[in-house]
Protein backbone atom coordinates (compact mmCIF):
# COMPACT_ATOMS: atom_id res chain seq x y z
CA UNK A 1 0.00 0.00 0.00
CA UNK A 2 1.39 3.42 -0.67
CA UNK A 3 1.81 5.28 2.23
CA UNK A 4 0.34 8.62 2.89
CA UNK A 5 2.12 11.93 2.30
CA UNK A 6 2.93 13.89 5.37
CA UNK A 7 1.36 17.26 4.79
CA UNK A 8 2.85 20.15 7.45
CA UNK A 9 0.66 23.35 7.86
CA UNK A 10 2.37 26.55 8.61
CA UNK A 11 0.35 29.43 9.72
CA UNK A 12 -2.49 28.86 12.10
CA UNK A 13 -5.29 31.57 11.47
CA UNK A 14 -7.20 30.50 8.25
CA UNK A 15 -4.79 27.39 8.58
CA UNK A 16 -7.13 25.76 10.76
CA UNK A 17 -9.27 24.91 7.60
CA UNK A 18 -6.32 22.84 5.70
CA UNK A 19 -5.61 21.40 8.94
CA UNK A 20 -9.13 19.69 8.52
CA UNK A 21 -9.16 19.25 5.06
CA UNK A 22 -5.27 17.23 5.48
CA UNK A 23 -7.03 14.88 8.32
CA UNK A 24 -9.42 13.92 6.36
CA UNK A 25 -7.90 13.70 2.83
CA UNK A 26 -7.33 10.37 1.89
CA UNK A 27 -3.32 9.37 1.18
CA UNK A 28 -2.72 12.47 3.20
CA UNK A 29 -1.46 12.98 7.23
CA UNK A 30 -0.98 15.80 9.12
CA UNK A 31 2.85 15.61 10.59
CA UNK A 32 3.35 18.92 11.75
CA UNK A 33 1.93 22.92 12.20
CA UNK A 34 4.15 25.39 12.36
CA UNK A 35 3.59 29.22 14.22
CA UNK A 36 4.92 31.33 15.95
CA UNK A 37 2.39 32.29 18.00
CA UNK A 38 2.98 29.55 21.10
CA UNK A 39 -0.64 29.25 22.45
CA UNK A 40 -1.73 28.69 19.42
CA UNK A 41 0.44 26.46 18.18
CA UNK A 42 0.29 24.43 21.40
CA UNK A 43 -4.17 24.25 21.08
CA UNK A 44 -3.37 22.84 17.20
CA UNK A 45 -0.71 20.45 18.40
CA UNK A 46 -3.01 19.21 21.33
CA UNK A 47 -6.07 19.30 18.57
CA UNK A 48 -4.02 16.73 15.97
CA UNK A 49 -1.61 14.98 17.41
CA UNK A 50 0.97 16.42 15.30
CA UNK A 51 4.80 17.82 15.59
CA UNK A 52 4.86 21.91 16.52
CA UNK A 53 7.43 24.04 15.36
CA UNK A 54 7.79 27.68 15.97
CA UNK A 55 10.78 28.33 13.47
CA UNK A 56 9.46 27.80 9.86
CA UNK A 57 13.47 26.69 9.49
CA UNK A 58 13.05 23.69 11.49
CA UNK A 59 10.31 22.32 9.95
CA UNK A 60 12.10 22.28 6.73
CA UNK A 61 14.44 20.52 8.29
CA UNK A 62 12.46 17.58 9.02
CA UNK A 63 12.66 14.68 6.30
CA UNK A 64 9.48 13.25 7.21
CA UNK A 65 7.77 16.08 6.21
CA UNK A 66 6.62 15.82 2.06
CA UNK A 67 3.90 18.63 1.78
CA UNK A 68 4.07 22.26 3.51
CA UNK A 69 1.01 24.45 3.52
CA UNK A 70 1.63 27.71 3.46
CA UNK A 71 -1.25 30.12 5.35
CA UNK A 72 0.56 32.86 6.68
CA UNK A 73 0.46 36.78 5.38
CA UNK A 74 -0.48 36.90 1.58
CA UNK A 75 2.98 38.74 1.36
CA UNK A 76 5.61 36.05 2.53
CA UNK A 77 4.06 33.48 0.25
CA UNK A 78 6.74 33.51 -2.82
CA UNK A 79 9.46 33.52 0.08
CA UNK A 80 8.57 31.19 2.08
CA UNK A 81 6.92 29.01 -0.91
CA UNK A 82 10.99 29.45 -2.42
CA UNK A 83 12.05 28.02 0.78
CA UNK A 84 10.58 25.12 0.95
CA UNK A 85 10.82 23.99 -3.06
CA UNK A 86 14.35 24.38 -2.53
CA UNK A 87 14.37 21.76 0.59
CA UNK A 88 12.54 19.45 -1.60
CA UNK A 89 9.18 19.97 -0.56
CA UNK A 90 5.72 20.18 -2.24
CA UNK A 91 3.52 22.96 -1.68
CA UNK A 92 -0.35 24.29 -1.40
CA UNK A 93 -0.21 27.78 -1.49
CA UNK A 94 -3.01 29.90 0.21
CA UNK A 95 -4.97 32.49 -2.14
CA UNK A 96 -3.47 34.99 -3.67
CA UNK A 97 -0.48 33.08 -4.46
CA UNK A 98 1.28 36.32 -3.39
CA UNK A 99 0.35 40.07 -3.56
CA UNK A 100 1.99 40.78 -7.32
CA UNK A 101 2.72 38.84 -10.70
CA UNK A 102 6.39 39.37 -10.58
CA UNK A 103 6.63 37.50 -6.88
CA UNK A 104 4.38 34.85 -8.16
CA UNK A 105 6.51 34.34 -11.05
CA UNK A 106 9.59 34.30 -8.81
CA UNK A 107 7.80 31.01 -7.23
CA UNK A 108 6.91 29.36 -10.37
CA UNK A 109 10.47 29.63 -12.10
CA UNK A 110 11.21 27.84 -8.85
CA UNK A 111 8.89 25.32 -8.59
CA UNK A 112 9.53 24.67 -12.37
CA UNK A 113 13.29 24.16 -11.00
CA UNK A 114 12.95 22.35 -8.54
CA UNK A 115 10.46 20.04 -10.02
CA UNK A 116 8.23 20.11 -6.92
CA UNK A 117 4.43 20.07 -7.22
CA UNK A 118 2.57 23.68 -6.00
CA UNK A 119 -1.21 23.46 -5.57
CA UNK A 120 -2.82 26.84 -5.28
CA UNK A 121 -5.98 27.74 -3.13
CA UNK A 122 -9.42 28.81 -5.30
CA UNK A 123 -11.85 26.46 -3.21
CA UNK A 124 -14.43 27.91 -5.58
CA UNK A 125 -13.23 26.10 -8.59
CA UNK A 126 -13.89 22.65 -6.96
CA UNK A 127 -18.13 23.26 -6.49
CA UNK A 128 -19.99 20.97 -8.85
CA UNK A 129 -21.88 23.83 -9.50
CA UNK A 130 -19.30 25.95 -10.77
CA UNK A 131 -17.39 23.16 -12.55
CA UNK A 132 -20.83 22.35 -14.63
CA UNK A 133 -21.09 25.99 -15.31
CA UNK A 134 -17.86 26.13 -16.93
CA UNK A 135 -18.30 23.01 -18.92
CA UNK A 136 -21.69 23.85 -20.42
CA UNK A 137 -19.91 27.32 -21.61
CA UNK A 138 -16.89 25.46 -22.97
CA UNK A 139 -19.33 23.76 -24.73
CA UNK A 140 -21.06 26.73 -26.19
CA UNK A 141 -24.30 26.36 -24.69
CA UNK A 142 -23.99 30.14 -23.32
CA UNK A 143 -23.15 30.99 -27.17
CA UNK A 144 -20.69 33.94 -27.52
CA UNK A 145 -20.12 35.41 -24.20
CA UNK A 146 -21.44 39.36 -24.18
CA UNK A 147 -21.53 40.08 -20.06
CA UNK A 148 -19.98 39.01 -16.99
CA UNK A 149 -20.80 40.27 -13.85
CA UNK A 150 -19.82 39.65 -10.17
CA UNK A 151 -21.18 41.53 -7.26
CA UNK A 152 -19.34 40.60 -3.45
CA UNK A 153 -21.24 42.51 -0.76
CA UNK A 154 -19.32 41.64 2.37
CA UNK A 155 -19.16 42.94 5.81
CA UNK A 156 -15.90 42.76 7.99
CA UNK A 157 -15.55 44.76 11.42
CA UNK A 158 -13.09 46.47 12.82
CA UNK A 159 -11.74 43.76 15.26
CA UNK A 160 -10.65 42.03 11.67
CA UNK A 161 -7.70 44.08 11.64
CA UNK A 162 -6.93 44.49 15.15
CA UNK A 163 -5.39 42.04 17.64
CA UNK A 164 -1.62 39.88 17.68
CA UNK A 165 -2.74 38.86 13.98
CA UNK A 166 -5.14 41.19 12.17
CA UNK A 167 -2.65 44.49 11.63
CA UNK A 168 -1.08 42.98 8.30
CA UNK A 169 -4.61 42.59 6.64
CA UNK A 170 -5.79 45.74 4.76
CA UNK A 171 -2.08 46.48 4.22
CA UNK A 172 -0.34 47.11 0.58
CA UNK A 173 3.10 45.48 2.14
CA UNK A 174 1.58 41.98 3.19
CA UNK A 175 -1.94 41.65 2.07
CA UNK A 176 -1.75 43.29 -1.35
CA UNK A 177 -4.91 45.92 -1.18
CA UNK A 178 -7.71 45.45 1.08
CA UNK A 179 -11.40 44.03 0.04
CA UNK A 180 -10.84 42.91 -3.59
CA UNK A 181 -7.43 41.28 -2.75
CA UNK A 182 -8.17 39.17 0.04
CA UNK A 183 -11.74 38.90 0.34
CA UNK A 184 -12.92 39.68 -3.86
CA UNK A 185 -10.23 37.42 -5.36
CA UNK A 186 -11.83 34.38 -5.45
CA UNK A 187 -14.51 36.25 -7.01
CA UNK A 188 -12.38 38.13 -9.46
CA UNK A 189 -10.66 34.38 -10.09
CA UNK A 190 -14.07 32.62 -10.51
CA UNK A 191 -15.64 35.08 -13.32
CA UNK A 192 -12.40 34.77 -15.12
CA UNK A 193 -12.49 30.99 -14.73
CA UNK A 194 -16.21 30.95 -16.04
CA UNK A 195 -15.99 34.08 -18.79
CA UNK A 196 -11.81 33.54 -19.81
CA UNK A 197 -8.95 36.06 -19.65
CA UNK A 198 -9.47 39.61 -18.82
CA UNK A 199 -7.32 41.96 -21.49
CA UNK A 200 -7.79 45.59 -19.93
CA UNK A 201 -9.77 46.99 -16.96
CA UNK A 202 -11.23 50.62 -15.47
CA UNK A 203 -11.11 50.57 -11.81
CA UNK A 204 -12.26 52.83 -8.59
CA UNK A 205 -11.03 52.27 -4.84
CA UNK A 206 -11.41 53.92 -1.71
CA UNK A 207 -11.47 53.59 1.84
CA UNK A 208 -14.80 54.03 3.72
CA UNK A 209 -15.50 52.72 6.29
CA UNK A 210 -12.35 50.92 8.13
CA UNK A 211 -9.22 52.15 9.76
CA UNK A 212 -7.01 50.56 7.18
CA UNK A 213 -4.62 51.71 4.66
CA UNK A 214 -5.48 49.69 1.67
CA UNK A 215 -9.12 49.80 0.44
CA UNK A 216 -12.62 48.85 1.78
CA UNK A 217 -14.78 48.99 -1.28
CA UNK A 218 -13.56 48.39 -5.44
CA UNK A 219 -15.84 48.52 -8.12
CA UNK A 220 -14.55 48.00 -12.00
CA UNK A 221 -15.39 47.74 -15.57
CA UNK A 222 -13.67 44.41 -17.33
CA UNK A 223 -12.74 44.22 -21.41
CA UNK A 224 -12.46 40.21 -21.71
CA UNK A 225 -10.28 38.99 -24.31
CA UNK A 226 -13.19 37.24 -25.89
CA UNK A 227 -14.78 41.17 -26.63
CA UNK A 228 -17.01 40.48 -23.41
CA UNK A 229 -17.84 43.18 -20.85
CA UNK A 230 -18.00 42.60 -17.12
CA UNK A 231 -18.41 44.36 -13.74
CA UNK A 232 -16.61 43.77 -10.88
CA UNK A 233 -18.13 44.90 -7.47
CA UNK A 234 -16.02 43.89 -4.17
CA UNK A 235 -16.80 45.61 -0.38
CA UNK A 236 -16.25 44.42 3.35
CA UNK A 237 -18.93 47.62 4.63
CA UNK A 238 -22.07 46.08 3.34
CA UNK A 239 -24.29 46.24 6.77
CA UNK A 240 -26.07 43.58 6.59
CA UNK A 241 -23.63 41.10 4.72
CA UNK A 242 -24.72 39.50 1.42
CA UNK A 243 -23.79 36.64 -0.15
CA UNK A 244 -21.42 36.57 -3.53
CA UNK A 245 -23.69 37.46 -6.42
CA UNK A 246 -22.14 36.08 -10.25
CA UNK A 247 -24.55 36.93 -13.62
CA UNK A 248 -23.51 35.95 -16.72
CA UNK A 249 -24.87 35.83 -20.46
CA UNK A 250 -24.45 35.36 -24.17
CA UNK A 251 -25.89 35.13 -27.49
CA UNK A 252 -27.73 31.90 -26.57
CA UNK A 253 -28.25 31.63 -23.20
CA UNK A 254 -27.43 32.78 -19.34
CA UNK A 255 -27.23 32.27 -15.89
CA UNK A 256 -27.32 33.86 -12.57
CA UNK A 257 -25.78 32.36 -9.41
CA UNK A 258 -26.49 33.95 -5.18
CA UNK A 259 -23.39 32.38 -3.10
CA UNK A 260 -24.11 28.53 -3.52
CA UNK A 261 -27.71 28.89 -4.63
CA UNK A 262 -28.47 28.86 -8.36
CA UNK A 263 -31.06 31.23 -9.16
CA UNK A 264 -31.46 31.05 -12.84
CA UNK A 265 -29.85 29.14 -15.62
CA UNK A 266 -31.45 29.32 -19.21
CA UNK A 267 -28.48 27.34 -21.10
CA UNK A 268 -28.75 24.10 -23.10
CA UNK A 269 -31.84 21.98 -23.71
CA UNK A 270 -35.11 21.58 -21.52
CA UNK A 271 -33.59 18.54 -19.76
CA UNK A 272 -30.46 20.04 -18.99
CA UNK A 273 -31.76 23.16 -17.59
CA UNK A 274 -34.00 21.00 -15.16
CA UNK A 275 -30.96 18.99 -13.81
CA UNK A 276 -28.86 22.07 -13.17
CA UNK A 277 -32.32 24.20 -11.22
CA UNK A 278 -33.03 20.06 -9.39
CA UNK A 279 -29.58 19.78 -8.38
CA UNK A 280 -28.29 23.43 -7.14
CA UNK A 281 -31.14 26.05 -7.77
CA UNK A 282 -33.94 26.41 -4.46
CA UNK A 283 -31.77 25.58 -1.80
CA UNK A 284 -32.29 28.11 1.40
CA UNK A 285 -28.40 28.21 2.74
CA UNK A 286 -26.77 31.17 4.16
CA UNK A 287 -23.36 31.65 3.20
CA UNK A 288 -22.13 32.72 6.74
CA UNK A 289 -19.10 33.46 5.40
CA UNK A 290 -19.85 36.93 4.24
CA UNK A 291 -19.74 37.89 7.49
CA UNK A 292 -17.48 35.09 9.16
CA UNK A 293 -14.12 34.25 7.05
CA UNK A 294 -13.81 31.11 9.94
CA UNK A 295 -17.31 29.77 8.52
CA UNK A 296 -16.03 28.43 5.25
CA UNK A 297 -16.18 24.95 4.24
CA UNK A 298 -13.15 22.71 4.24
CA UNK A 299 -14.71 20.86 1.53
CA UNK A 300 -12.46 22.68 -1.38
CA UNK A 301 -9.40 22.57 0.87
CA UNK A 302 -10.17 18.89 0.88
CA UNK A 303 -10.55 18.02 -3.18
CA UNK A 304 -7.22 20.01 -3.43
CA UNK A 305 -5.58 17.99 -1.11
CA UNK A 306 -6.46 15.14 -2.53
CA UNK A 307 -5.80 16.07 -5.92
CA UNK A 308 -1.67 17.62 -5.16
CA UNK A 309 -1.28 13.72 -3.34
CA UNK A 310 -2.13 12.37 -6.57
CA UNK A 311 -0.22 14.91 -8.38
CA UNK A 312 2.47 13.94 -6.70
CA UNK A 313 2.08 10.06 -7.19
CA UNK A 314 1.39 10.34 -10.91
CA UNK A 315 3.59 12.97 -11.55
CA UNK A 316 1.26 15.59 -13.38
CA UNK A 317 0.23 18.88 -12.88
CA UNK A 318 -2.18 19.85 -9.79
CA UNK A 319 -5.70 20.87 -10.90
CA UNK A 320 -4.83 24.90 -9.66
CA UNK A 321 -1.49 25.32 -10.80
CA UNK A 322 0.59 28.87 -9.99
CA UNK A 323 0.60 29.48 -13.78
CA UNK A 324 -3.89 29.48 -13.54
CA UNK A 325 -4.04 31.38 -10.24
CA UNK A 326 -1.55 34.08 -11.02
CA UNK A 327 -4.40 35.80 -13.13
CA UNK A 328 -6.45 37.03 -10.31
CA UNK A 329 -3.55 38.36 -9.30
CA UNK A 330 -2.88 40.26 -12.50
CA UNK A 331 -6.36 41.61 -12.98
CA UNK A 332 -6.69 42.82 -8.81
CA UNK A 333 -3.64 44.98 -9.24
CA UNK A 334 -4.27 45.63 -12.92
CA UNK A 335 -7.80 47.25 -11.22
CA UNK A 336 -5.35 49.21 -8.39
CA UNK A 337 -3.68 50.27 -11.24
CA UNK A 338 -6.38 52.05 -13.12
CA UNK A 339 -7.93 53.48 -10.10
CA UNK A 340 -4.52 55.43 -9.02
CA UNK A 341 -3.80 56.67 -12.40
CA UNK A 342 -7.79 57.85 -13.70
CA UNK A 343 -6.85 55.41 -17.05
CA UNK A 344 -7.81 52.01 -18.84
CA UNK A 345 -5.01 49.55 -17.78
CA UNK A 346 -4.07 46.64 -20.16
CA UNK A 347 -3.59 43.47 -18.08
CA UNK A 348 0.03 41.69 -18.29
CA UNK A 349 0.05 38.06 -18.79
Amino acid sequence: MTRALNFAVVGLGMGGHHCRAIRDAKGANLAAVCDTDKTRLRKTVREYGCTGFERYADLLKDPDIDVVNIVTESGYHTQMGIKAAKAGKHLIVEKPVDVTPAKIKKLDDVVKATGVKCGCIFQSRMENCNIMLRKAIKKGAMGRIIGAHAHLPWFRADSYFEGPHGPWRGTWKLDGGGALMNQGVHTIDLIQWLAGPVESVCGFYDVHNHDIEAEDQTVAILKFESGALGTLYATTCCIPEGAQRVYMYGTKGSFSKHGSNLELYEMGTPAQRKRMMALFGGKKKVDAIGKDPMAVSADGHLLIVEDLVKAIRYDREPVIPISSAKHAVEIACAIYKSARTHKEVKVSR
